[in-house]
């Protein structure tokens, strides 16, 4: 059961509605966590969006940036971006073990991956205040100067979605994953 305001997509008027038809025609769906946000704040609803969108045009691929959210939302416990984000994995090419290993923090074989996702999880937790070793190895891994920057973006839009959905507890309608 949600903690804040959650209204059936049909019901939604204003700048709700138009981002969920937005929303539907390019997903086919509006997930929970896009009605919730939308439902309490079409105006964070648009800016999860345009987080999302500015991610595309990154120096990072959609695998890369899955990485990073799967890693930064296990890392951060929230259930509901763990299962979106496997789903987004698979999508993006991720095999099932290096989703499963993501998710625990344990290495999937590709160094670079691995580079980002564990670049990923310090700086989340150690809020950003990392050793010079820590941009070191990354960068070792083939991670460009303006990639560590990308990665930032994806951190910031992830802590949004995942920092909603703990607090409003979001019912998961992704499959979940074990």
């Amino acid at each position: 059961m949600t903690r804040l305001a959650s209204h059936p997509v049909p019901d939604a008027t204003g700048a709700a509605a138009q981002l969920f038809t937005a929303i539907q025609g390019a997903i086919g769906k509006v997930p929970n966590a896009y009605r919730d946000i939308g439902s309490n704040s079409p105006v964070v609803l648009e800016a999860v969006l345009a987080l999302d969108a500015s991610l595309k045009k990154t120096a990072l691929s959609a695998r890369d940036i899955e990485v990073i959210k799967l890693a930064v939302s296990a890392t951060n416990g929230c259930d509901y971006c763990v299962a979106a984000h496997s789903l987004m994995g698979k999508m993006a090419g991720l095999q099932p073990d290096a989703l499963a290993a993501v998710r625990a923090g344990r290495a999937t074989g590709n160094a670079r991956e691995d580079a980002l996702a564990d670049f990923a999880r310090e700086l989340v937790t150690s809020r950003g205040t990392v050793e010079a070793s820590v941009v070191a190895a990354v960068k070792a891994a083939g991670i460009t100067d303006a990639q560590i920057v990308d990665v930032t973006l994806a951190i910031t839009a992830i802590t949004l979605t995942n920092l909603f959905n703990r607090i409003n507890d979001t019912v998961v309608d992704f499959p979940k994953v074990a």
